[in-house]
């Protein structure tokens, strides 16, 4: 029974679910489409969203080289203030063999070759790689 006295299901709290599912599935996509422009290599995109995990994003990805990984970071970030999202941090820049980039409610994994197959994080989450 809800506020109405009925058994209809409230609208509010689909459309706020809802909402936030194809939010993040946006912010998603845009990071894809980003990345895929720059020439970023077996691009994956996990919405955890709604499943309790401490990301709402995982997105995993191969750059060709160091220089090609930061240059991703960079542009990462860039997009990130193109758009209004926040960005917390980033880890392993300098390196470039796997930088982590925090943007509050997504997580970006860019990795070389070598660091992507030996870490596979895709098969930690219980996704099949590419």
């Amino acid at each position: 029974m809800n506020k109405y006295g009925n058994n209809a299901t409230d609208v509010g709290a689909l459309t706020q679910d809802a909402a936030e599912t194809l939010r993040i599935e946006e912010k998603l996509a845009r990071i894809k489409a980003r990345l895929e422009e720059r020439k970023a290599e077996r691009v994956t995109c996990i919405n955890l969203s709604g499943k309790n995990f401490f990301v709402e994003g995982l997105v995993t990805l191969t750059a060709g080289s160091a220089r090609h990984a930061r240059s991703l970071a960079d542009d990462m970030a860039q997009l990130c203030h193109e758009q209004g999202w926040g960005y917390l941090h980033r880890e392993g820049y300098e390196l470039g063999q796997w930088i982590l980039l925090d943007l509050i409610d997504t997580v970006i994994n860019i990795f070389l070759e070598s660091s992507r197959e030996l870490y596979r994080l895709e098969s930690l989450w219980g996704f099949p790689e590419n």
